[in-house]
């Protein structure tokens, strides 16, 4: 099973939204989502797609970047959308705070509950014991870690390894020195690892960063498979780069190139159709970054669940 691990900003909603009414018969696909706005419309938009769609979601109750700061937030905007909680995975990002974290699931009765830990958890702290072995905790996220590992084996508990997997530039142009290099390739070799599934920050920068100047350069991330099964992400940038001039031009180039890539490699995702659209009927008219970076989002997890299909 793959995890992508998604903020809760618009577009990557919009891409869980339209990716939970286009997944087919079979769902690989349990994203991962950290609220970061107090204003939760876009997730009440969201949420009920992916409960028609049949896509399990965990929803983290205690967001470390954002706007929000105590989880009575999420639980109280979203309690019309979370009301069965067979459909959603409750989820705390784990630091120093154990004892915080194990009131909560004790005070709402939360079963199933999905941890993940960060670079200051410590897995020997007697507390960090108590909470990941608690039966109540049914999903551990990680980096590799071979002592938390070595812990939680035999104890009947889905441990998800969390890589960081996108090579982000500092500036978009940068991209056009590395027109494409390998992603991931946990999806082959995740169980034989000893791990239950596997999780990134799909094709986008793992860094929370709101907002931003208008770019110098337009750049399209798509990720797809090669003959030897890795998974490769290949970047698409605009040529006229030295100003902020005529943002429409500058993804005219960079779609062009993505479309006559998308075209060699025969790639037909209802993501990669959409790029087309706004490339051919559109005369390469920009959608919008927020747009851009939801056709990169919503085409990795159609590829991913696709992959997975046949062998899950």
């Amino acid at each position: 099973m793959y995890y992508p691990y998604l903020r809760g900003r618009q577009f990557e909603l919009i891409a869980l939204r339209e990716y939970a009414l286009q997944h087919g018969d079979k769902n690989n696909i349990i994203p991962i989502i950290e609220p970061v706005k107090k204003t939760f419309n876009s997730m009440k938009l969201a949420l009920p797609k992916l409960l028609e769609g049949n896509v399990k979601f965990a929803l983290i109750l205690n967001p470390q970047v954002g706007e929000i700061e105590i989880t009575h937030e999420i639980t109280e905007a979203l309690k019309d959308e979370l009301s069965d909680r067979t459909k959603w995975i409750p989820a705390f990002i784990v630091t120093n705070n154990y004892t915080e974290i194990s009131k909560q699931i004790k005070e709402f009765g939360y079963k199933e509950t999905m941890l993940i830990c960060t670079e200051i958890t410590d897995s020997s702290d007697p507390e960090f014991d108590s909470l990941v072995l608690s039966p109540s905790v049914k999903y551990v996220v990680s980096e590799e870690n071979r002592t938390l590992k070595r812990k939680l084996a035999g104890k009947d508990k889905k441990l998800i390894r969390l890589d960081d997997n996108f090579n982000a530039q500092k500036r978009n142009k940068d991209y056009l020195n590395m027109p494409e290099e390998k992603f991931s390739e946990e999806h082959l070799f995740y169980k034989e690892d000893g791990y239950d599934g596997f999780a990134d920050y799909t094709p986008i920068v793992s860094d929370f960063i709101e907002g931003g100047a208008a770019p110098l350069a337009v750049a399209i991330h798509f990720t797809y498979q090669k003959d030897n099964k890795e998974i490769w992400v290949a970047h698409f940038v605009s040529n006229s780069n030295d100003s902020i001039a005529n943002i429409q031009g500058k993804f005219a180039e960079a779609a062009e190139k993505a479309v006559a890539f998308l075209n060699k490699k025969n790639i037909h995702t209802n993501a990669s159709e959409e790029l087309r659209s706004y490339y051919n009927d559109g005369n390469g008219t920009y959608p919008g970054l927020g747009m851009v970076k939801k056709i990169s989002i919503k085409n990795h997890l159609e590829l991913m669940n696709e992959i997975l299909n046949p062998v899950v």
